[in-house]
């Protein structure tokens, strides 16, 4: 009896975890023209980005990529925060409250060397 309570009351917590992560997981395809061209200040539009980072990052090898590449792809780096050596894009709202974020991508010798996604 006492394995079927500890079993039972795994489910519960695994049911649990997953109506709170509901919606803040987004399965939306990374879409280079649709980052490029989105106006984050319309509504509908403040996470779309948020929302295609995990295809993004798991479709795309970033680390390598020179940055001609990265600009083909992402477009232009938000000027005001971006250097030579990194490029920033802001994400928009993550769905987690009113927390933002951004993709920083960092480069040596004109190639990518690191990715890092921020939250915050």
């Amino acid at each position: 009896m006492q394995k079927r309570t500890k079993f039972l009351i795994i489910i519960i917590m695994l049911f649990v975890c997953g109506l709170a992560l509901r919606g803040k997981i987004s399965g939306e395809e990374f879409d280079s023209q649709k980052w490029k061209n989105s106006d984050l200040n319309l509504e509908n539009n403040w996470s779309m980005r948020w929302d295609m980072m995990n295809s993004l990052r798991n479709n795309y090898k970033l680390v390598g990529m020179s940055k001609s590449e990265i600009i083909n792809l992402l477009g232009r780096p938000d000027g005001n925060f971006s250097t030579d050596n990194e490029f920033k894009y802001y994400l928009g709202y993550s769905k987690t409250g009113i927390n933002t974020g951004s993709l920083t991508i960092s480069f040596e010798n004109e190639k990518v060397t690191k990715i890092n996604v921020w939250q915050g």
